[in-house]
């Protein structure tokens, strides 16, 4: 006997209210010290120290870090000879980007060898070696992603491989503050020469401080000196202090 429609209607209904409202709990609350070794992730982990990096991988080779703090490597696997390749099996390339010589961003970019392909499977893998919830939502392209308390991941397809990408959330707030600080600085030095804009040093220590970063303490008058621009300080050999950051 045929269920008339409206009853189902009411059970299709039902079904797509289920749905949808187990999709709307499922959230990831986990931090980055939650993360289990997972064997996607190759033996890094967020927080590990270029050193560290070094001792895992020495073929990683840093440039110059930028003045924010950040360096950047990439590493080949697939294509150098000097790395084993059974470490780091069905893996196309690897980067990693450090602030402050910590790991902050892994990026792995597996190749079509991989054991899984679909990126809907790929992000089910992550998911239960990660140990996270089902809570990924539509990211750029036909990638996905998944925000959990302190870290970001993305899943995509990138030349005929997934990738996975893992992001540390504080260390991205932590870049942009020093961006915003030093598009302020440049603004204030734009604005005038006066000598609100002017950059107190202290040649003993061999460090400066901005208008809105004081010295803990007083320097003194034989060691203080003027300048008008952090170019001109970071010329005469002088480093912007720690505790401007």
């Amino acid at each position: 006997m045929r269920v008339p429609f409206c009853r189902e209607f009411s059970i299709l209904l039902m079904l797509l209210f289920a749905f949808t409202a187990r999709s709307a709990t499922a959230q990831c609350t986990q931090k980055l010290s939650d993360l289990p070794p997972a064997p996607e992730l190759l033996g890094f982990r967020l927080g590990m120290t270029k050193d560290q990096i070094k001792a895992h991988l020495p073929q990683a080779a840093f440039g110059h870090t930028d003045p924010f703090g950040i360096s950047k490597t990439t590493i080949n696997p697939d294509f150098d000879p000097t790395i084993d390749k059974a470490k780091f099996p069905d893996v196309r390339s690897i980067s990693l980007d450090l602030l402050d010589d910590h790991l902050t961003s892994l990026w792995i970019g597996f190749d079509s060898g991989f054991r899984v392909q679909v990126i809907e499977d790929f992000a089910k893998l992550v998911s239960t070696s990660l140990k996270l919830p089902e809570a990924w939502t539509a990211g750029r392209g036909r990638g996905l992603q998944m925000k959990c308390a302190d870290f970001h991941l993305i899943v995509s397809t990138i030349a005929g491989g997934p990738s996975l990408r893992v992001l540390d959330i504080g260390a991205e707030d932590v870049v942009a503050a020093r961006r915003q600080a030093k598009e302020e600085r440049d603004s204030a030095v734009e604005a005038g020469t006066s000598e609100e804009a002017e950059l107190v040093a202290d040649k003993q220590a061999k460090v400066y401080y901005l208008p809105t970063c004081q010295p803990p303490r007083e320097i003194s008058e034989a060691n203080k000196i003027l300048f008008k621009t952090t170019e001109d300080a970071e010329k005469a050999g002088f480093k912007l202090a720690k505790t401007c950051h």
